[in-house]
């Protein structure tokens, strides 16, 4: 419930959705925590509670593992940059040898 209602609050920065949807899926985990503190006395109560619980904590962890990703890919080499200078010298210098390291 928690994933659908922020991917309506999308803002076009894929970090900040992401550490919103962890945010969102901690505020649930605590508060089926508080459920199930308050009928702690009813197991029919308690089972399910427990059980969405259980759900939030995944959630927050497969949200945890994409930022991760996202944030690794974001890190990585351009590599097309790279191309795109050494083309760049070589059109410059008009040089097919230069020594540019491609």
């Amino acid at each position: 419930m928690a994933f659908s209602a922020n991917a309506l609050a999308c803002k076009g920065d894929v970090i900040a959705n992401l550490q919103e949807d962890l945010a969102a899926e901690q505020k649930a985990r605590a508060t089926y925590e508080k459920l199930i503190d308050l009928c702690c006395d009813e197991p029919d109560v308690v089972e399910p509670l427990k059980f969405l619980r259980a759900r939030e904590v995944v959630h927050f962890q497969r949200f945890g593992e994409a930022l991760r990703g996202v944030q690794d890919k974001l890190a990585e080499k351009k590599f097309y940059i790279n191309n795109m200078n050494c083309m760049n010298n070589k059109m410059m210098n008009n040089n097919m040898n230069n020594d540019c390291g491609c």
